[in-house]
């Protein structure tokens, strides 16, 4: 059979389509779109894992920033206040003023770490790695199977016959 009588057949009998999609009906071809869209939205959702990791990192991060700066207050706090030699002068003064403002810094930004991970790293998380998402996927690519099963039977009933 030439190239051009197939892919006459395949037209009559493929629904008007080409042969990488022989869909006979329009349910079966509304059920592919659906199916096809599902797929692509499920692989999109891959995307969101490395952003997932990303903002937990950024967390993890600053998360020890945190510590960090806290400790750095509360030892500018410490030697502003224990320091006999600049106790009452203005560096006792400005240590201790930088140790509360420090301090404070890093309780907003303790805040803002808690917030970023119930808010958004844990939906994300909980949207990707959901199950229905892994089932949505897997379905999709059983039909993708079966469908290219199918084709490969119909492509070989045509050479059949001609």
């Amino acid at each position: 059979m030439t190239p051009r009588t197939h892919r006459a057949v395949l037209k009559q009998f493929g629904g008007g389509y080409n042969s990488d999609n022989l869909i006979t009906d329009e349910g079966e071809l509304n059920q592919n779109q659906k199916l096809e869209k599902l797929y692509i939205s499920t692989r999109a959702a891959k995307n969101f894992r490395d952003i997932v990791r990303g903002v937990e990192g950024y967390i993890f991060t600053g998360s020890k920033q945190v510590e960090i700066g806290t400790k750095l207050s509360e030892d500018s706090r410490k030697y502003g206040g224990e320091n006999t030699c600049t106790s009452g002068s203005t560096l006792s003064k400005a240590t201790a003023s930088f140790s509360r403002a420090r301090a404070h810094m890093e309780k907003e930004r303790g805040n803002l770490l808690k917030a970023l991970g119930t808010q958004v790293a844990e939906p994300l998380r909980a949207m990707v790695m959901g199950a229905p998402l892994e089932d949505a996927r897997h379905l999709a690519q059983r039909y993708d199977r079966m469908r290219q099963e199918t084709e490969a039977q119909v492509l070989q009933t045509i050479t059949l016959l001609s």
